[in-house]
């Protein structure tokens, strides 16, 4: 047999078991998707929400894994063929392990993010949920924390497969540590300023905050690692860095239980005999209110003689906390309010001014 026909079988041979390896990855990656797809149809009717996004996490990097390991077992065919360093078995080992080591890091952190928006819609559909189970902000945070120990883990296992020591780099982040210190200080103080409100949750996404110390006031949109970022009514975004809330007087409005309705209501002095009178219809009015809340303070009291009229006061709340709605309730108190004063044939004081008569100006001017 000549040299030639030797070369000509060795490439029939070599593309025969090419063909074989392609056909045989096709069909195993056909099949694995087609596995998925029928679990997949099977547990959309359960409720569950962790094997859904188990398996779509899954579906890409073990597409991935069975295309890259076949391509690898070709190369190992061809390096039988072609004798090249390329193809050597020590960077086929390499190539595998970065291979498996990156795919479970994609499958970890895809399965995470699957299940952080499942997890979210389902916490956003249920009405009924308290304020001290797992919010939002909580499962953003720890969905975050997950992912960045994903990534860490994975770099921390892959770097001693490429041959570098991690005690090595652990010392010279020993000797660079201050410098990067530091060089991030204000990185770190709004990393742990972050860290602060996941922990502590003075606010949560959605909150309406506010703050007496800065001129700050509007809708919590995001919580990231450095910066909150909350929109204000004017829908202007405030970009606030996440240490400004180490040393931050906050309010949380979102959280009130009750919202208050107090007003000072002037009535004419012609009127005083009817002050008692008024007073009490209006005591008894809030306290047969739908809207009114009859647990908390309730006061309705004559209290100042004003320059021009006799003050009384209402103070209580409103069983909403809902901004609209309470201002709808607190207008239909003081409808009410005027409805009664009118009934009582008072009416409201305005400021006055009372000038004696020309004859007592004559008399005490001779005086």
């Amino acid at each position: 047999m000549s040299w030639l026909s030797l070369g000509r079988l060795a490439e029939l041979s070599w593309g025969l078991e090419v063909f074989v390896v392609v056909t045989a990855t096709l069909i195993v990656r056909y099949l694995a998707m087609r596995l998925l797809k029928v679990l997949s149809r099977h547990l959309q009717k359960t409720q569950n929400v962790w094997d859904d996004a188990l398996l779509e996490a899954a579906r890409r990097p073990l597409s991935y894994f069975i295309l890259i390991f076949g391509v690898a077992w070709i190369i190992e065919i061809s390096d039988g063929y072609f004798q090249t360093e390329l193809f050597s078995p020590e960077n086929l080992d390499l190539a595998r392990q970065l291979a498996f080591i990156t795919l479970i890091a994609v499958f970890l952190i895809r399965f995470i993010s699957l299940a952080e928006a499942r997890v979210l819609i389902k916490i956003k559909n249920d009405k009924s949920s308290e304020q001290t189970s797992l919010d939002p902000t909580t499962l953003l945070a720890l969905a975050k924390l997950l992912r960045l120990s994903i990534v860490i883990s994975a770099v921390l296992v892959a770097l001693p497969t490429v041959g570098i020591e991690i005690t090595a780099l652990l010392a010279f982040g020993g000797v660079g540590g201050l410098a990067v210190g530091f060089a991030a200080q204000d990185l770190l103080s709004n990393f742990f300023g972050g860290l602060m409100i996941y922990l502590d949750r003075p606010f949560t996404i959605g909150d309406w905050i506010r703050s007496p110390d800065r001129e700050i006031e509007g809708t919590v949109e995001s919580i990231g690692w450095r910066l909150t970022v909350v929109r204000t009514f004017d829908k202007r975004p405030l970009y606030i860095p996440n240490s400004v809330f180490t040393t931050l007087t906050v309010e949380n409005p979102s959280r009130m239980s009750n919202r208050r309705i107090k007003e000072t209501i002037g009535i004419r002095y012609q009127d005083a005999n009817k002050m008692g009178d008024i007073v009490a219809e209006v005591k008894s009015m809030l306290e047969q209110h739908d809207e009114i809340d009859t647990s908390q303070t309730l006061m309705v009291n004559f209290n100042a003689y004003s320059s021009s009229s006799l003050d009384f006061f209402i103070y209580t709340f409103t069983k909403t906390t809902n901004w609209i709605r309470y201002h709808e309730i607190k207008q239909d108190v003081m409808l009410r309010i005027i409805q009664i004063v009118h009934s009582h044939e008072a009416d409201f004081a305005f400021p006055t001014t009372t000038v004696d008569g020309i004859e007592n100006l004559i008399s005490r001017a001779g005086n």
